[in-house]
C-alpha cells in the first residue's frame, strides 16, 4: 500500500519535499491502519521543524483595560487608523509584539506593528496607501508620509503538508531547519505560538482595549527574563537571527537571558553563516548603533557569537583579551552609545573601521615580511583582503566600506604635517572621522599617538597665526622637514 501511495503522489507535476513525504506517509498509515499514536524518530533538524515548531502554550490570559497601563494616547494615531479601518472592514486587528512590550515597561516604541486575519491582498484592498513586500514573509506596509505601519497576517504552523484545505500554506525549509519562505496563514493562537519570545506574544485588541497574553509574557516582563517560546534548538534553527535578537532584547530592556534560551547559543551560532549577508549587516547595525553597542559586543563575545561573525577579530582578542584591539573597540562602542544617547549622528563605517583596524594592520605586517612590498602597497592589499573576507558573511554597503578605507588611509597621512600638508588634510571629506579615530587609537595604544592627536586638536581649533606657529615648531624640532634634492647639472668635460 505504501508503494501505491508513493506512485500516486509522485505522479504530480511538482516535486515533493522530503518532510512532506514523511508527513503524508504518517497520515496514510494512520488512516489505513487505524493507528492512534504514531511517532517518528529522526536526527535531522528539518524533520523536527516539519512537525511543529513549538510546544503548546499555557492558557491564554486576558488582561482588562483596568489591569494594564497602555492608553490610546500613547499609540501612534496612524496605527490607530489602521486598526479601526481593518475592524470596520470586518477583520480582526491587534497591535502586537515590541510596541506592547515597550509601552508596558515605560519605553517609547520606535514603531507599531499590526496583525490581522486579513490576507495581504485583502489588506491592500482596504488601504490605497499600501504596498506589499517580502518573499520570505509576505507583509503589507501602510504608508503615512514618513511613518510606515507594518501589517502582517496571522501566521500558522509550517507542517509541510500541502492538502486541499490549505493550498495557501506554503513553507520552504533548508536542510538545517531554517525557514526560507513562510507564507503560512493561521489563527491568532497559532500566530502567538509562532512568535519568538514570550514578551513579544502580547496582543492589544482595539475592540475592548484588552491585552491577550498567550505565553506568560507579562510574567517574563515582571521577572526581567528574555525567554524563547518552544524548543530553543528548533527556534534558533528556524531563524538563526533570533540569536542576535535575544542578545539585543536582553541589553535593550535591561533583562537577562533565561538559562534555557542562552544555553544553545554557543553551539548554534555557526548557523548565522547561513543568513543572507545583507540581512546580517542590518542586524549588526541594530546591535551596535542603537545605544547598547558595548553591552551587545560583550554579550556576543561571552556567547561565542562574535567568533562566527568576525573570526579575524576574535583571533586577536583571544591572543590579547584586553589588548589594544579590545581597548579601541571598547572606546569606539562606548563613544557611539554616548552619541546615540545625545541624539547625535552615528555611522556604521566608524564602528566597522574600529572592529577591523587591527586585523588589517596585522595582515599588512605579514605581507611586508613575506612579500617585501612597501608599506603603502602592503596596507592597501591588506585592506582589500580583510574587507573581501568579511563581505562573505556581512554585506557592508560600498558607501560604508569606502568610508572605512578613507579613515584607515588617513591614519598614515595624519603623521605628515609639514608645509601645506596639514591644510590639505583638513580639506578631506573624511578628515573629522579620521581624527576621531586617531584619538581613539591614541587612548588604546599610547606611544607617540597622544602627542599627535593633541597637535591636530590644536591645529583645528586655533587661528591662522597659531597654525603657522605649530607648523614652524615641527621644523624647529627637526620633524618632517622634507629634504629637498638639488639637481646639479653636470658640467661638460673638455678633453
Amino acid at each position: 500500500m505504501i508503494r501505491r501511495f508513493f506512485r500516486l503522489k509522485t505522479a504530480r507535476s511538482f516535486p515533493l519535499r522530503r518532510n512532506t513525504i514523511i508527513s503524508r506517509v504518517i497520515d496514510f498509515c494512520r488512516r489505513t491502519l487505524g493507528a492512534k499514536n504514531t511517532e517518528t524518530v529522526t536526527t535531522e533538524p528539518v524533520a523536527a521543524v516539519a512537525k511543529t515548531a513549538v510546544s503548546s502554550l499555557p492558557p491564554m490570559r486576558v488582561i482588562g483595560r483596568d489591569q494594564h497601563s497602555i492608553s490610546r494616547k500613547d499609540i501612534s494615531p496612524n496605527a490607530l487608523k489602521v486598526l479601526y479601518r481593518l475592524k470596520d472592514a470586518g477583520f480582526e486587528a491587534y497591535l502586537v509584539g515590541g510596541c506592547i512590550r515597550d509601552l508596558l515597561i515605560g519605553l517609547k516604541p520606535k514603531d507599531f506593528d499590526v496583525v490581522t486575519n486579513a490576507r495581504p491582498e485583502e489588506i491592500k484592498q482596504v488601504f490605497r496607501n499600501c504596498r506589499l513586500i517580502g518573499r520570505r514573509f509576505r507583509l503589507a506596509h501602510v504608508v503615512f508620509g514618513r511613518e510606515v505601519i507594518e501589517v502582517a497576517t496571522f501566521r500558522g504552523h509550517h507542517s509541510g503538508a500541502e492538502d486541499d484545505e490549505n493550498v495557501n500554506k506554503i513553507a520552504s525549509l533548508s536542510d538545517h531547519g531554517q525557514i526560507l519562505r513562510d507564507n503560512v496563514y493561521g489563527t491568532i493562537e497559532e500566530d502567538a505560538e509562532r512568535r519568538d519570545f514570550t514578551v513579544n506574544a502580547l496582543y492589544y485588541s482595539i475592540k475592548d482595549f484588552t491585552i491577550y497574553d498567550f505565553a506568560e509574557g507579562m510574567q517574563s516582563i515582571a521577572n526581567r527574563n528574555i525567554e524563547l517560546i518552544g524548543d530553543p534548538d528548533v527556534r534558533y534553527r528556524e531563524d538563526p537571527v533570533r540569536i542576535l535578537r535575544a542578545i539585543r532584547f536582553a541589553t535593550k530592556l535591561n533583562m537577562q537571558l533565561a538559562p534555557k534560551t542562552a544555553a544553545p547559543i554557543p553551539q548554534l551560532a555557526v548557523l548565522l553563516k547561513n543568513i543572507p549577508a545583507p540581512r546580517l549587516f542590518d542586524e549588526l547595525v541594530k546591535m551596535w548603533l542603537a545605544g547598547k553597542g558595548f553591552d551587545n559586543f560583550m554579550l556576543m563575545r561571552e556567547l561565542k557569537v562574535l567568533k562566527q561573525l568576525l573570526p579575524q577579530l576574535e583571533k586577536l582578542l583571544k591572543q590579547e583579551p584586553e589588548g589594544k584591539a579590545f581597548q579601541l573597540i571598547t572606546r569606539a562602542l562606548q563613544d557611539t552609545d554616548q552619541r546615540v544617547a545625545q541624539d547625535k549622528p552615528v555611522t556604521p563605517a566608524f564602528i566597522f573601521a574600529a572592529l577591523l583596524w587591527y586585523p588589517v594592520e596585522v595582515r599588512a605586517q605579514t605581507l611586508l615580511i613575506e612579500s617585501g612590498l612597501n608599506e603603502n602597497d602592503a596596507f592597501s592589499i591588506a585592506m582589500t583582503e580583510i574587507l573581501d573576507d568579511v563581505q562573505r558573511n556581512i554585506a557592508i554597503p560600498k558607501r560604508f566600506s569606502l568610508a572605512m578605507r578613507d579613515i584607515w588611509l588617513l591614519q598614515g597621512r595624519l603623521t605628515k604635517r609639514a608645509g601645506r600638508r596639514a591644510y590639505k588634510l583638513m580639506e578631506q571629506t573624511k578628515f573629522r572621522g579620521a581624527y576621531d579615530f586617531l584619538v581613539l587609537r591614541a587612548a588604546a595604544e599610547g606611544g607617540d599617538l597622544p602627542e599627535l592627536a593633541q597637535w591636530w586638536e590644536q591645529f583645528q581649533f586655533t587661528d591662522e597665526a597659531n597654525r603657522l606657529e605649530l607648523i614652524q615648531q615641527l621644523g624647529r624640532a627637526g620633524q618632517e622637514r622634507p629634504k629637498r634634492r638639488r639637481n646639479y647639472k653636470r658640467k661638460p668635460s673638455h678633453d
